[in-house]
């Protein structure tokens, strides 16, 4: 019991797993939290997956009776992805496979519902970011499953820019002189990661928040060194690197289509799509562009855009410390999830 309502971790068994691109993880494991109370009909179910590097911790902040997803009322589980650390991961397995795609998180994730909780409808899949990856590859995936889908800053393809940034990480990763090769290290590379993490702060906040000052007025640091050293190599350095590549990978390689279903036909995949989706880009986010959600729009059934209206780039899409766009977002997501 967490804050008035039951939580539960767990570690969900998958036998040796045979992945979509080839290699097998060896006695997979799927690592989970779920927050709330499932209900008789066993339809009140929100499956909540993990962003780029988060485990399950990292987004409990945003569940709660007057958060963005109601305990109360919802049965939210947060699986966590492969190769973040808790779920099985690379820095873990010298036989991890190179690439784990979104495609086997979200068929390890059903297994998970299916098997563990029993689960036969799901009300919404919400995601920010890689989660809203997968929260994509729910509703692709398992069109007579899933009632709605929730895309924060995300896409149902990696947009080629956003490859290019990404190709970028894993390059800087290669280079360092800890590299074995494959995405393998004889040891953290300390100071690939730490430049690793100043790309990364470029990428993950607009022009707009830096040229505001945001980081000084809004999160409260001195100056920009600090907050890059703080917030970026901070937070990076507590991830090994055979994990950061790995799931650096996945969201390069992260498409709806990439499958014997859709046979790579991006538009034959969101036309598939039954559930009701929700695109909610940010509208100064460098990865996810508002274009891209808005051409995939096109090719809903049953869907609506509505970007957020934020300085804050990326990271106005998982709002912990920015209180206008938290309210944008929570406004958004419960006005979905009552229609």
């Amino acid at each position: 019991m967490s804050a008035g309502w039951p939580t539960e971790e767990g570690v969900f068994a998958l036998g040796d797993l045979q992945v979509q691109r080839g290699g097998v993880v060896r006695q997979a494991k799927l690592a989970y939290q779920t927050h709330g109370t499932l209900n008789a009909a066993r339809d009140n179910v929100i499956v909540y997956p993990c962003s780029y590097t988060a485990q399950h911790d990292d987004l409990a902040w945003l569940v709660g009776p007057d958060g963005v997803l109601d305990p109360t009322r919802w049965f939210v589980v947060v699986p966590d992805m492969f190769a973040g650390g808790l779920s099985s991961s690379a820095a873990d397995d010298p036989q991890f496979p190179a690439v784990v795609t979104a495609w086997d998180n979200v068929q390890a994730q059903h297994r998970l519902l299916t098997e563990r909780f029993g689960v036969e409808r799901v009300a919404a899949a919400y995601g920010f970011s890689m989660g809203a990856i997968q929260a994509y590859h729910w509703a692709a995936l398992f069109p007579d499953l899933v009632e709605r889908a929730i895309v924060v800053c995300g896409s149902a393809r990696t947009a080629v820019h956003n490859r290019v940034f990404l190709s970028g990480l894993l390059r800087i990763l290669e280079a360092a002189p800890e590299h074995l090769g494959g995405g393998r290290f004889s040891a953290e590379p300390v100071a690939a990661v730490k430049a690793f993490a100043h790309v990364y702060a470029a990428w993950g906040l607009s022009q707009e928040f830096y040229r505001a000052g945001l980081y000084r007025s809004a999160l409260g640091h001195p100056d920009l060194g600090s907050f890059i050293e703080q917030d970026w190599e901070g937070s990076f350095g507590k991830r090994r690197a055979a994990n950061l590549y790995a799931q650096a990978v996945t969201w390069q390689e992260a498409d709806i289509s990439a499958n014997d279903r859709y046979g790579g036909d991006l538009a034959a995949a969101l036309g598939a799509i039954t559930a009701r989706v929700l695109l909610l880009p940010g509208e100064t986010d460098l990865y996810f562009r508002v274009e891209d959600n808005a051409a995939e729009l096109a090719h809903l059934r049953t869907g609506e855009l509505r970007p957020i209206p934020s300085i804050w780039g990326h990271r106005a899409g998982n709002p912990r410390d920015i209180p206008a766009d938290l309210a944008f977002l929570r406004a958004a997501v419960r006005e979905w999830l009552d229609a």
